[in-house]
């Protein structure tokens, strides 16, 4: 496990001369779950999506502060902080981009990573990609989604309000589910949002943080909030053409 320079200035840590000053600057965080079967859909025309073989369930897109990001760039990631986490990682975190996992799971410790590091308890790339996937132990969509009989197909669709019916005895009311549109126009399941405060209870308000931690988004995604009045489909994973699963 690599620890941090001394040398290295990152956002959240704090003053020698403020002592008072909060070490994190951020209050909520997301844990974002996404679909294999609709995420190369998201993508539309960008080349070099691919669903591997083993990856059958829902996987982690991110654990993400919110609101910043790339707090300490300077605090690098070896492939060694990952080695006995690797075989998980490469069921539950893997890149859905052709290249290596390594190196979206670089990019993810330094954007969001780094800023998660304020808190104790992922205060080093080994620790915050251990906690995330203790998180997605703790919600298993797939389960959560079957029990309620909510199966991936091309041909049922489902009503939002079903949807976080079935998530919310796990998940809190207070969630987010997110749709593509696919090349049809239908509404389709893609992501699923779970904010969650500092000591990783459930419910984390946005509105909660204050107003330098409210501004707009960092990065625009094609991703949105699943439409009220829409049906929703939740396609099946199709590994030989991730692209059009339900062509």
């Amino acid at each position: 496990m690599h620890d941090i320079s001394n040398s290295c200035s990152c956002q959240w840590r704090k003053s020698n001369t403020d002592q008072s000053e909060r070490l994190c600057r951020w209050e909520c965080m997301n844990f974002a779950l996404q679909w294999p079967g609709a995420f190369c859909v998201s993508l539309k025309n960008i080349s070099g999506c691919v669903v591997p073989q083993h990856v059958q369930n829902w996987t982690i897109h991110g654990l993400w502060p919110m609101h910043v990001d790339k707090c300490c760039e300077c605090w690098p990631i070896f492939n060694s902080d990952l080695e006995e986490l690797e075989p998980e990682l490469t069921q539950l975190w893997p890149s859905l981009i052709k290249g290596r996992n390594f190196t979206f799971w670089r990019n993810e410790w330094i954007k969001h990573g780094s800023c998660a590091a304020c808190k104790e308890g992922m205060n080093s790339p080994t620790r915050y990609f251990q906690t995330s996937l203790k998180l997605r132990r703790r919600f298993n969509i797939d389960e959560i989604l079957r029990n309620s009989g909510i199966e991936p197909s091309c041909i049922n669709s489902y009503k939002s309000d079903d949807l976080r019916k079935a998530l919310a005895p796990i998940l809190s009311d207070i969630h987010e589910i997110q749709c593509v549109t696919d090349d049809k126009e239908r509404e389709v399941l893609v992501q699923v949002k779970i904010p969650l405060y500092l000591n990783f209870t459930l419910g984390c308000h946005q509105h909660d943080q204050d107003s330098v931690l409210s501004s707009p988004p960092l990065t625009k995604s094609p991703l949105r909030p699943c439409p009220t009045h829409s049906p929703i489909f939740y396609f099946p994973i199709k590994h030989e053409d991730p692209y059009h699963p339900c062509a």
